[in-house]
């Protein structure tokens, strides 16, 4: 039977889920030009930053949720 979740470490999980969207559909934050990045407007490079860092925030969700199980014994 599995063990259920720990409340604290679920709102964690759904925080590192939730970031990202809100991130991102907030525009007004980061709907400008400037900084650039290499010749690249502000408002490009910051949707392009999330992807990697909205992978981080999945893996991050996964390993709070994840259930441990028992290893055997090694022989």
């Amino acid at each position: 039977m599995a063990k259920p979740t720990r409340p604290a470490r679920r709102a964690a999980a759904g925080t590192c889920l939730v970031l990202p969207v809100v991130a991102l559909l907030c525009v007004p934050w980061y709907a400008r030009s400037t900084p650039r990045l290499a010749g690249v407007e502000f408002f490009y490079w910051y949707q392009f930053a999330w992807v990697p860092g909205s992978v981080v925030c999945m893996l991050v969700a996964y390993l709070l949720l994840r259930e441990r199980r028992d290893r055997p014994p090694h022989r």
